[in-house]
C-alpha cells in the first residue's frame, strides 16, 4: 500500500445524493482513514444543461450529517484546488491540445445532422456505426485526420463548430486490473474514440476527471460500477499523458429490494422508504423526497446499515462503530455482485442503535415531539419514560404511542365487569399504605393482596393497567406505577373509577 494514499468522491451536482453516492463517499472514506489518508471532494460540474444550484451545498451537508466530511474540497484545504471543475476549464484545453500535439487526439467537425444520418444508414444495413478506427480516415467524416492543417486551422479561424475526440490505438490488447475485479482485457477494436472537448468549450467527465485525478494525487479511484466501461477509456488516457495510473476499483450497484435493476427514488417512492440521506425539495417543482435523517434515522446506523451494502467483514459482526469500520473495511472483501437493499434491515439497524443511544440524547430528541402536544414535563420524568420504552422503539417518532400513557392516561370500558370498581377502590387503600413505592417492592404489596383476596390476579392486574395505560399493552406494570409515582397512580384509578 501507497503511503500517501489520495483517493475522492467526485459526484455532479444535478440533485440530491443517492444513498449509492453516499456508499462510494463511505467506502473512499473508510480507505482513506484505514490507510491514514486523504478523502477529497471534488465537484464535478462540467455538464451545466444539468447543473443544479443547491446540489452542492446539499451534498456536502449530506457527508457531514453522516459524519464522512472530506479532508480537502470546495472551501476547505484547497491544496490543489479549485475544487469545482467549471472553475478549472481553461485548465483542461491545455491538456487537450497536448493529446491534439502528440497524435492522441483529433479534432472533429462533424455536424449533429451528419452523424445521425451515418447513424440511420448503419441501422438500415443492420450495423451501428461507432466513430473510430474503422472509419475516421475514410474521407466521409470531416476530421483533422483526413483534413490538412491549413484547412482544420481555417475551420477554427472561421469559427466552425469542433470537438475534440480521443484516437484510440488499434489493434491493441488493453490489460488492466481492478481491485474488486480482478484482471480486465479489452480489444482496443471494439472501443470508439470519445469525445474529451466539447463544442461549448467545456470538457466531458473523461478528460476532467483523468486530468484531476492527476493533478491532485489521486492515489485509488474508488467508484461505482457504471464507469467500469470507462475504464480501458482512462487506462489509456494516462498511457498517452506518460503518467502513472491510479489503482480503480469498481462498486457493486445497490439493487431493489426485489433484487432486479438499480435501486431508484421510485423504487422508495412505491414501497415507502427514502433513498436520500437528507430531505430534498426540488426548488423548480417544489416536490419534496424524504430524507433519513428527517424519517428519524440515527446516522451512525445509516451509515453501519450502508457499509453492508456490497462489503462484509468476513465475520458474525454486523454493528460497528465509525472507527470498528475503519478498522475492519478492506477492498479485498467487496463484493462484485449487486446488494440488494432492505428497508426491513435498515430499521433494524436503527433499532439496534436505538438500545446503545444515551437516555439523555433521546429526550433531548423526544422533547420537541412532546413539546408539540402541548406538554412540558421535568427532564427527570421524560428520562424516566424513555427508559421504560426504548427496548421497544424504532424511532424517535415510535415514542409517542409507546408511551402516550405517561403523560394521559384514558381508561376504557374494556375489562371493567361488575365489583371492578369496589375492587380498585379497596386497591387505592392498599397503594396509600405503600412507603416503598419502588417496583419490586409495590409488586410485592399488591400482589400478595390479590393472593390474600383468594382471587384472580385478572381481575385486578386488567383494569388497574386499564386505569393506567388506558389499554392492555405496554411495559412492565409496576415500572409503570413507579415511575408515574404514588399521588399520580391513585389519581388515574380514581379517574378510571369515576368515567367508568
Amino acid at each position: 500500500m501507497e503511503s500517501n494514499v489520495r483517493v475522492r468522491f467526485a459526484p455532479s451536482p444535478t440533485g440530491p445524493l443517492h444513498i449509492g453516492g453516499v456508499r462510494t463517499a463511505l467506502y473512499n472514506y473508510l480507505f482513506a482513514k484505514k490507510h491514514n489518508g486523504t478523502f477529497i471532494l471534488r465537484i464535478e460540474d462540467t455538464d451545466q444543461t444539468r447543473y443544479v444550484a443547491n446540489a452542492e451545498q446539499y451534498i456536502i451537508d449530506a457527508l457531514e450529517w453522516c459524519n464522512i466530511p472530506f479532508d480537502e474540497g470546495p472551501g476547505k484545504n484547497e491544496k490543489f484546488g479549485p475544487y469545482r471543475q467549471s472553475e478549472r476549464k481553461e485548465l483542461y484545453k491545455e491538456y487537450a491540445d497536448t493529446l491534439i500535439k502528440t497524435g492522441w487526439a483529433y479534432y472533429c467537425f462533424d455536424s449533429s445532422e451528419d452523424l445521425d444520418a451515418h447513424r440511420k444508414g448503419h441501422e438500415a444495413e443492420g450495423k451501428t456505426f461507432i466513430y473510430n478506427w474503422h472509419n475516421r480516415e475514410k474521407g466521409r467524416l470531416i476530421n483533422s485526420l483526413v483534413l490538412t492543417t491549413e484547412e482544420v486551422q481555417t475551420k477554427i479561424n472561421a469559427g466552425d463548430t469542433y470537438v475534440i475526440r480521443f484516437k484510440t490505438p488499434q489493434d491493441e490488447i488493453l490489460r488492466m486490473e481492478d481491485e474488486i475485479r480482478g484482471k480486465i482485457t479489452i480489444d482496443t477494436n471494439t472501443l470508439d474514440d470519445k469525445i474529451l472537448f466539447k463544442g461549448d468549450g467545456m470538457p466531458t467527465y473523461h478528460l476532467a476527471n483523468i486530468v484531476d485525478d492527476h493533478l491532485m494525487e489521486i492515489s485509488h479511484v474508488i467508484r461505482g460500477e457504471e464507469w467500469l466501461p470507462s475504464m480501458p477509456l482512462h487506462v489509456l488516457l494516462y498511457k498517452a499523458f506518460n503518467w502513472t495510473t491510479p489503482k480503480f476499483a469498481h462498486l457493486p450497484l445497490i439493487l431493489k429490494p426485489v433484487g432486479k435493476g438499480k435501486l431508484s427514488k421510485r423504487d422508495g417512492d412505491k414501497l415507502g422508504f427514502p433513498v436520500f440521506p437528507l430531505e430534498y425539495t426540488n426548488e423548480e417543482t417544489k416536490d419534496v423526497s424524504r430524507g433519513y435523517k428527517e424519517d428519524g434515522y440515527f446516522s451512525d446506523g445509516f451509515i453501519n446499515m450502508l457499509s453492508f451494502l456490497g462489503w462484509n467483514p468476513g465475520t458474525e459482526q454486523e454493528i460497528f462503530t465509525l472507527e470498528g469500520l475503519i478498522a475492519a473495511f478492506d477492498l479485498s472483501r467487496v463484493s462484485k455482485s449487486g446488494a440488494k437493499f432492505s428497508p426491513d434491515k435498515a430499521s433494524w439497524f436503527n433499532q439496534q442503535y436505538m438500545q446503545t443511544k444515551d437516555n439523555t440524547e433521546l429526550v433531548n430528541l423526544y422533547t420537541p415531539i412532546l413539546r408539540e402536544k402541548g406538554i412540558s414535563k421535568d427532564k427527570s420524568f421524560i428520562l424516566k419514560v424513555v427508559s421504560l420504552i426504548k427496548e421497544r422503539a424504532v424511532f424517535v417518532n415510535d415514542f409517542w404511542e409507546l408511551s402516550n400513557f405517561c403523560f394521559d392516561a384514558k381508561a376504557s370500558k374494556k375489562n371493567w365487569k361488575e365489583g371492578t370498581t369496589e375492587l380498585m377502590t379497596e386497591l387505592i387503600s392498599v397503594i396509600t399504605n405503600i412507603n416503598d413505592f419502588s417496583s419490586e417492592n409495590t409488586e410485592k404489596e399488591i400482589k400478595e393482596w390479590i393472593t390474600n383476596k383468594e382471587i384472580g390476579f385478572g381481575k385486578v392486574m386488567q383494569p388497574l393497567r386499564l386505569s393506567l395505560v388506558g389499554k392492555l399493552a405496554g411495559p412492565h406494570l409496576f415500572d409503570i406505577i413507579a415511575m408515574i409515582g404514588k399521588q399520580e397512580t391513585i389519581r388515574r384509578i380514581e379517574n378510571a373509577i369515576d368515567k367508568l
